[in-house]
């Protein structure tokens, strides 16, 4: 019985150029369903979402806020020379900063004043007018350094609820104003509750905004199964028959790729890039107070751009199959590879050295690993050709 040529085996894939674009219609549409789908089950988990996004944002900013606590500590200067010290030692703050979770800030008092609000149970240890409820003003924070130990001490404290003279507002020449008389205080509370390690909005209409982007980003996680099935699909139809079975090969690589660079951004990268960029903020002097709408879109660009870049070996492999590059090519320009890695990792990435090259690096290794794969696939089509030939 004759053999049939392979140009014969090969007629019935052929497809013309409108039945490509038809085909590629055709996989848009499913994977828009999928990602609709999706996004409509995004925004039933998006309020857990949004919390899991700003858990970096946080971790970053109490780091900074820690070391700042230190640093105050360390920098303390009294205003007069053999003016009194902080009331806690070094190795005090230390362990309630980074073992306890604690934050402070510095103030300075007058302890005479401060002796007036908490009333004569304060030297004593007992309660004082301010723990009760309607009490004059607040007390001092625990540990602090009793008032009748603090220097600068102007006289008797005045009876609660009767007015003082001093009280009333600077006078010229009234030593309870003058700054030598200050002492400092520390004023206590959990990092968690630090307003300043707190995330804001500066609009009613923001909060709406961010559950949307969560669940726009929750939807694109979860269909990228969907929408690369899709894809590849598409990639299928303008293949011949034994090279379909490729895409079942490498369907789910590309999925986990794309995860893989997803989890790279958000669970590696952000707290390098976070880090680097408040030490701008320590150096400069500034106080950061991110927005939760700016934060999000910066997650919503890098993860993606991650994802998409991982995706580069099978690129390399679908341009090797349709005959624009080889193997060959690969190895030898592998130079200028890397010099575009870089210049495109700039673009996908914030202007920090960290993001850029935490994508650079994996996408030349990535690169070399595709290049691997297409003498691989070569090799193997190469076996199949000498097998039919010796048939």
């Amino acid at each position: 019985m004759p053999r049939t040529s392979d140009e014969d085996l090969f007629q019935s894939s052929t497809m013309t150029f409108g039945e490509h674009l038809e085909e590629l219609r055709v996989c848009l549409i499913r994977a828009a369903i999928g990602l609709l789908l999706a996004v409509l089950v995004g925004f039933f988990v998006a309020r857990p979402v949004v919390h899991l996004i700003e858990q970096p944002l946080r971790r970053a900013l109490g780091k900074y806020y820690s070391e700042r606590a230190i640093e105050t500590f360390d920098t303390w200067q009294p205003r007069l020379a053999g003016g009194p010290p902080l009331p806690y030692s070094r190795d005090e703050i230390v362990d309630a900063v980074e073992r306890h979770g604690m934050s402070f800030e510095l103030r300075e008092v007058h302890p005479d004043r401060l002796r007036m609000v908490l009333g004569p149970a304060a030297a004593s240890g007992g309660p004082s007018p301010a723990s009760a409820p309607g009490g004059p003003g607040p007390a001092a924070a625990p540990g602090e350094a009793g008032p009748a130990a603090a220097p600068g001490e102007a006289g008797p404290a005045a009876a609660p609820g009767r007015a003082n003279p001093a009280a009333a507002g600077p006078q010229e020449g009234n030593p309870a104003f003058a700054l030598d008389a200050l002492v400092p205080m520390l004023l206590w509370q959990p990092l968690t509750r630090d307003p300043r390690v707190s995330i804001t909005t500066l609009s009613a209409q923001e909060a709406f905004g961010i559950y949307v982007k969560a669940a726009l980003l929750t939807g694109v996680v979860l269909a990228s199964p969907w929408i690369f099935y899709q894809l590849w699909t598409f990639v299928a139809a303008g293949l011949y028959t034994h090279e379909k079975r490729w895409v079942w090969v490498f369907l789910p690589i590309s999925v986990g790729l794309f995860l893989a660079g997803v989890a790279l951004a958000f669970f590696f990268v952000f707290d390098f890039v976070l880090d680097y960029l408040l030490e701008f903020n320590e150096w400069l002097g500034l106080d950061p107070d991110p927005r939760i709408s700016e934060w999000l879109g910066f997650v919503l660009i890098l993860p993606i751009g991650f994802g998409l870049g991982f995706q580069l070996p099978l690129v390399m492999l679908f341009l090797e199959r349709i005959g624009i590059f080889d193997a060959a090519t690969y190895a030898a320009q592998w130079r200028i590879a890397v010099i575009v890695i870089f210049v495109v990792s700039a673009i996908l990435t914030p202007a920090d050295p960290y993001s850029l090259l935490f994508l650079a690096i994996p996408l030349c290794l990535l690169y070399f690993g595709g290049l691997a794969i297409c003498r691989w696939v070569a090799a193997t089509d190469g076996r199949q050709v000498a097998t039919k030939a010796n048939q």
